[in-house]
């Protein structure tokens, strides 16, 4: 089939990969967000879809918005079969929809239609699942609620950040997107509805959910600070700077610290929780590079009866 490939981020860059490498598929273009400002001077850089689609010389289609007159009818001049999408980062207006054969294929990254929405990996994490995977799924005009055509599960390790999980889920999904593809193009895999039942929503994820709550118990901490991990970053508050967490972990054997209490020993660094303590492992103290927790704690001078938070 003849393919335009929809993406931006780093992560969409596995499945981009796969189709490209694929003998029975020609990806003639791919779509993706605008080049954005970027690091301190602030300079334009395009999308890492962008950089690929540029090594390997595919058109690349750049619209402000899908809803771009020019960008659809360069699109309909293109005449695609089928859309794939990998975070994309913009709604595809019903007119777009339309135009390949096949539409657009969406890899998701969740057992769809649990987490649908920006983050479900970093939803996943944050609600303790054990297990979770990739979907593809036809585009239609509800948040990732159209037919499901393939799957794949993926369990969710105990010291997994998001980082950690979508890593592996881009790698796993770019063969089910390609086998998606494979499947619709000789007719033998058909989409299915998603069932009622068992529908979440994974809204992405701001600076205040990241916020740690010391009341809360130490299992919660320790997965605010995975399922925040890389982005946008476990944090709480030192002396009336904001403390980025960057690695956490319980420690059961740790009872007797209040919520938020701080304790530095030599080689370690405790806080107490709503439950047990959870260890400092790697911090981030504002405006500087991340630093091993007793290393910061040394440096801090901190001391006994101190606390994080409030």
């Amino acid at each position: 089939m003849k393919l335009v490939f929809a993406g931006t981020p780093e992560v969409a860059v596995p499945a981009l990969d796969a189709l490209i490498a694929s003998e029975r598929h020609e990806v003639a273009a791919v779509v993706t967000r605008p080049d954005a400002p970027a690091g301190r001077g602030r300079r334009l850089v395009a999308s890492p879809v962008a950089e690929r689609a540029e090594e390997e010389g595919i058109e690349i289609l750049r619209p402000a918005s899908p809803r771009d007159p020019a960008f659809q009818e360069r699109l309909r001049r293109i005449a695609p079969d089928c859309c794939p999408v990998v975070a994309y980062g913009a709604l595809l207006p019903e007119p777009a929809l339309e135009i390949p054969a096949h539409g657009w294929v969406n890899l998701h990254f969740s057992l769809l239609p649990a987490w649908r929405g920006a983050a479900p990996v970093q939803h996943a994490v944050l609600a303790g699942d054990e297990l979770t995977g990739a979907s593809t799924f036809q585009i239609e005009r509800g948040l990732d609620s159209g037919p499901v055509y393939g799957v794949v599960t993926e369990e969710v390790r105990p010291t997994d950040t998001s980082g950690d999980l979508l890593t592996r889920l881009a790698l796993a999904g770019a063969g089910l997107l390609a086998a998606t593809m494979d499947g619709i193009e000789d007719g033998t895999l058909h989409a299915v509805p998603q069932p009622a039942e068992g529908v979440s929503h994974a809204p992405k994820l701001t600076v205040a959910d990241a916020r740690v709550d010391w009341s809360a118990p130490a299992l919660r901490v320790d997965r605010v600070v995975r399922g925040c991990s890389p982005a946008p970053g476990a944090w709480t508050v030192f002396r009336g700077e904001r403390l980025k967490l960057v690695q956490a972990a319980p420690d059961p054997r740790v009872t007797d610290l209040a919520p938020g209490e701080l304790r530095a020993g030599k080689h370690s660094v405790h806080v107490g929780t709503g439950s047990h303590a959870v260890e400092l492992r790697w911090v981030q103290p504002q405006g500087k590079k991340p630093m091993q927790a007793a290393d910061w704690a040394r440096g801090a001078r901190t001391s006994a009866g101190e606390h994080l938070g409030d």
